[in-house]
């Protein structure tokens, strides 16, 4: 319901109206009477209405005194001037204070019901002009904050606006592109991870580093645009305590990127410069604050190629030698982190070499690792990337070596075999065996020494001197000749008895005199 003050000095007209207006049915309620301008003054003071109805000639203050008072402390109120004839052209003078209506006394019932209408349905618009407003200027202010965001990461992303929406939207948002020194951080997260842990980490960046001029995500980024107000060691200090808060409560590591300060309107170039740095975590290796200084521009060392010595690694993982492999693959990987390439050409070099390591396996295990090699591709560092492979060389070179060891031991027995049934063959020597089984002398020397850890020619002694003894054992009746004789040592009965007393202690005849 909208108030109704009625003015007028003539208690009848007062009366009058009061009684005749069915003002609940226009939307109004009578809320006061008064007979002079000053009395009506007083009561809008207390109890403002919406619509004042007054007479123009009154003593005191007249209608028009009373509305230009009115109008200038309450200009909502609405006015309905009632006037004589000769006081019409006079009264109009009201309608620099927004008055509109003025009605010739005396009046008629109707022509009061249309002013008092009209004045209604303009108030009633005017709320729902001014609610639509209200309406409008809350879901702005509610979307505002979201449409700053989007505009911001467009701006930092993917676009790059002219000057005329650099102002357009530096108006609406507060922003100011020529001017504004600012800094962009570029996180990522470490490991498989929820989407929920990217909104984790904005909101600590957000607790650390308040009223950040952006703070969103991007992808699997975490992006922060703040201004360039903090010393670098102040950058830091804050950029380690999102991480220590991180790792704290949901055990993930992360990788930061700061650029270097610049315009706002540069924003565009810093995020690409904060995206190659975190691409360079490829060699810094994951958990790193990295900054253009730490990396080296791409194609800056191109014009040097990667150059090692394959056929070493390979007969090192053949031979199943995984302390020489581990050496050999350790230098490699240092060398390609010291010469920083372009990732893909790094790539490039280390599927080779993986390509490489698992032609030495068979073709069972060889398809295992080849199934594997997509996700090697996509590793985002070198030292996952060399854990990954050499795993997979110190797994080779194992099996290489138990396999070899097993042909060890299976050559090993088989120079026993050979010894045990053959020992009293004078000719029967180390030479001799190498040449039966074609392998190198050396070799298999090596590889009896190796598996047994003695030399084959102690080994070959030592056996046929202990035939000896069991003959001896036997019969106290065979000569030295004899026993040099059956025992391999042909017609040298002197180096018998040489080699008789080395290994025992006693010759052979002062042997068989031992009770």
């Amino acid at each position: 319901m909208y108030k109704v003050l009625l003015v007028d000095d003539e208690w009848l007209i007062l009366d009058g109206i009061s009684s005749v207006m069915d003002w609940a049915r226009l939307g109004t309620e009578l809320a006061g009477t008064a007979q002079n301008g000053l009395e009506a003054l007083s009561m809008v003071g207390d109890n403002p209405p919406d619509i004042v109805i007054t007479d123009i000639r009154m003593p005191g203050m007249d209608g028009l005194q009373l509305v230009a008072t009115v109008a200038a402390q309450y200009p909502s109120i609405s006015f309905i001037m009632l006037t004589g004839f000769s006081e019409f052209d006079y009264a109009k003078t009201a309608m620099q204070y927004g008055v509109k209506h003025y009605l010739l006394k005396p009046c008629s019932e109707e022509s009061l019901v249309e002013a008092i209408t009209e004045i209604v349905q303009e108030k009633q618009e005017r709320a729902s002009q001014e609610s639509f407003v209200q309406s409008i200027k809350y879901d702005l202010e509610r979307v505002l904050p979201h449409a700053k965001e989007h505009f911001l990461k467009e701006f930092v992303t993917n676009k790059t606006y002219g000057v005329r929406e650099w102002q357009y939207f530096g108006d609406l948002f507060g922003l100011y592109f020529q001017t504004q020194s600012v800094r962009l951080l570029l996180v990522e997260i470490e490991g498989e991870h929820e989407y929920e842990h990217l909104f984790a980490v904005k909101n600590i960046a957000e607790d650390i580093f308040p009223n950040p001029i952006l703070s969103s995500t991007v992808g699997r980024h975490v992006l922060l645009l703040m201004e360039d107000e903090l010393s670098e060691e102040q950058f830091f200090e804050k950029i380690d305590s999102i991480r220590a808060t991180f790792m704290k409560y949901y055990h993930f590591d992360l990788t930061a990127a700061l650029s270097e300060p610049g315009e706002l309107a540069q924003a565009r170039r810093l995020y690409t410069q904060t995206l190659v740095c975190l691409n360079h975590r490829f060699y810094l290796g994951e958990g790193s604050l990295i900054m253009e200084r730490d990396i080296s521009l791409s194609g800056e060392r191109d014009s040097s190629e990667w150059e090692y010595d394959q056929e070493r690694l390979v007969t090192a993982i053949k031979a199943g030698h995984w302390e020489e492999a581990e050496k050999e693959l350790r230098q490699m990987f240092q060398q390609l982190s010291d010469l920083r390439y372009d990732i893909s050409k790094t790539k490039s070099y280390l599927i080779q070499m993986f390509m490489e390591l698992i032609r030495l396996c068979g073709a069972s295990e060889m398809k295992t690792y080849m199934d594997k090699l997509p996700g090697l591709i996509e590793t985002s560092t070198l030292q996952s990337f060399q854990q990954y492979v050499m795993g997979i060389a110190q797994e080779i070179a194992l099996h290489n070596y138990e396999r070899n060891r097993c042909r060890q031991s299976q050559m090993v027995l088989h120079m026993k075999n050979i010894v045990q049934s053959r020992f009293k063959d004078e000719s029967l020597t180390l030479q001799s065996i190498a040449g039966e089984i074609y392998m190198n002398p050396d070799y298999i020397s090596k590889m009896f020494k190796k598996e047994t850890g003695e030399k084959f020619t102690n080994y070959m002694m030592s056996f046929r001197i202990q035939k000896a003894l069991e003959l001896i054992g036997q019969s106290e009746e065979f000569t030295i000749a004899a026993l040099a004789e059956e025992t391999g040592f042909g017609g040298n009965s002197s180096y018998f008895s040489k080699m008789f007393k080395k290994y025992t202690g006693f010759s052979p005849s002062e042997y068989k005199k031992t009770p």
